[in-house]
């Protein structure tokens, strides 16, 4: 990964900063601005997800998380708030505030996710990537060293 930015940039669609391919949680993750090139102000991430389902309840110590849904529709909890989100919609987890989402529906769903400050989320991403399936306690101990607590399971669906 590129250490810094000096100079603006583009990113053809569909493609990540540094040319990698990450998949986790059902579904692929590009990233398009790094936690360097803001000097860790933020990062920005495309997120495509094939699967139903999402990242277990959890919140982040020092983030702010931002999400504006480009395709499909998701459901987001928030504290004791569910929100339904479809294209076009936006929504915002405050750090320190547990929150988790869901793809619902058949049709792949598409966001925009964006972390301020950026912390080490390009890392967590990179590392979750490389963990097999079902590894709760590494999902755990991967949160913890990446500033985040897993505080309860996955949104459910019948």
């Amino acid at each position: 990964m590129e250490t810094k930015s000096t100079h603006g940039f583009k990113i053809d669609a569909g493609n990540d900063r540094f040319n990698e391919v990450i998949t986790f949680s059902g579904g692929s993750i590009a990233c398009k601005v790094s936690s360097n090139d803001s000097k860790q102000g933020f990062c920005v991430y495309d997120t495509t997800k094939m699967a139903k389902g999402g990242p277990p309840y959890h919140f982040h110590y020092t983030q702010d998380a931002f999400f504006y849904i480009l395709e499909g529709e998701f459901i987001f909890k928030i504290g004791d708030d569910i929100f339904n989100a479809k294209a076009g919609d936006a929504v915002f987890a405050p750090r320190q505030i547990p929150h988790t989402f869901a793809k619902i529906g058949d049709p792949e769903g598409r966001m925009l996710m964006v972390y301020q400050p950026a912390g080490t989320m390009d890392e967590f991403y990179l590392q979750a990537s490389q963990l097999p399936d079902g590894t709760l306690r590494d999902f755990e101990r991967l949160y913890r060293i990446h500033g985040m607590e897993i505080v309860g399971p996955p949104l459910k669906f019948e």
